[in-house]
């Protein structure tokens, strides 16, 4: 889960965080990646014009409730620490908190040894927020948090490498702003028609998840499993499917499928991106 670590690379010891807490008085901005931290130092709750925390590639398992007290953060990287259900509570209070990078922590565990584990998989989010990176935490569901009919600001969401196998409807009709989903290595078999809802959306990733197209005859008992509502609702001009069963074939005979291409069309006539993006093999498949 990316939480086995080699010896630092940078310099750790209580008189370096001090020195780099010092710093961050007068910048805003703190580094302690890499620090073998088992809790946030002490000295981190006084910096009262935080706007960047960087507590990365440590071993934490909970945040403490003066984490709260952070009001003025923007950007906090908790990446490759040992974080699970619950333990991301004080963060609910940061109300200026736009970027939110929890990669490769274990969010998705029920259970602590024997222990079960109470508690929402993530607390309220900011209504700032712009960019969450959820990817390698053993979520089998999207936490409701993420999609709170509040994150109306939300553009980038990363939820690879997870056990995820349903996107919600809400999912769809709460996050209008977003223009980037990565979903890659999951559980997906199929899109639901809200999709369409995220008129935002430019780029979707969905590699190596369950899509299986046996024909393209689709009907309401064998439904297109990415609806027309995808191709024609959404803004979509980046869509990477490689590693799921089914071939460029078959996906340009899916129904909307003409209107994604024709907006690429569009794109390369204006000379945005040339004509690589009429290639239809940018989608993965063969």
């Amino acid at each position: 889960m990316g939480n086995a670590k080699s010896a630092p690379k940078n310099k750790t010891g209580k008189s370096v965080v001090k020195l780099k807490t010092d710093t961050a008085y007068k910048t805003g901005v703190l580094s302690l990646c890499e620090h073998k931290l088992m809790e946030v130092p002490v000295k981190v709750f006084e910096i009262t014009n935080l706007r960047v925390l960087d507590l990365s590639k440590n071993y934490l398992k909970k945040l403490p409730n003066r984490l709260n007290q952070l009001k003025t953060i923007k950007t906090l990287n908790l990446s490759d620490n040992k974080l699970i259900k619950g333990s991301l509570v004080p963060i609910s209070t940061m109300t200026n908190m736009q970027t939110l990078l929890l990669s490769n922590n274990r969010i998705g565990l029920e259970k602590d040894g024997e222990q079960k584990l109470v508690g929402p998989h993530l607390p309220t989010l900011s209504e700032k927020m712009k960019t969450v990176k959820l990817d390698g935490n053993s979520l089998t569901m999207i936490p409701r948090a993420i999609y709170a009919p509040t994150l109306t600001k939300l553009e980038s969401l990363d939820l690879s490498r997870n056990q995820i196998n349903i996107i919600p409807e809400d999912f769809c009709k709460n996050l209008v702003s977003l223009t980037s989903l990565n979903l890659d290595h999951n559980l997906i078999s199929s899109l639901p028609k809200e999709i369409g809802l995220l008129t935002k959306l430019k780029s979707l990733s969905i590699e190596n998840n369950k899509i299986v197209v046996l024909r393209t005859n689709f009907d309401q008992t064998y439904p297109q499993p990415l609806p027309s509502e995808l191709f024609k609702d959404t803004s979509l001009i980046d869509l990477s499917l490689k590693g799921n069963r089914m071939t460029n074939g078959q996906l340009n005979e899916f129904d909307g499928f003409e209107s994604f291409m024709e907006r690429r069309r569009k794109i390369k006539n204006k000379n945005i991106h040339g004509g690589a993006l009429l290639d239809t093999t940018v989608c993965g498949l063969e």
